[in-house]
């Protein structure tokens, strides 16, 4: 970016993409064992609930084969 030839009334507002402050943040305060207990189990309920939906909604949306009468069409036709 160029710099201006002409003096601005506010230089502090034409320089503050380069400020930068030397003040540093307070470090983060760490998790409590609940917190951390918390979150797993949340992760785990999330994860198993992902690999269940998995494991019962893959063989629903299975073809059948062209030849094979499902149980519903014998069913029906027994009745």
């Amino acid at each position: 970016m160029f710099r201006r030839r002409e003096p601005v009334p506010f230089a502090f507002v034409a320089e503050a993409d380069r400020f930068r402050s030397n003040v540093t943040p307070p470090p983060r305060e760490r998790a409590s064992r609940s917190q951390l207990a918390g979150r797993t189990l949340i992760t785990l309920t999330l994860v198993g609930g992902l690999a269940g939906s998995l494991l019962f909604g893959i063989p629903a949306l299975q073809q059948e084969a062209p030849g094979a009468v499902s149980t519903h069409q014998s069913e029906a036709a027994h009745r």
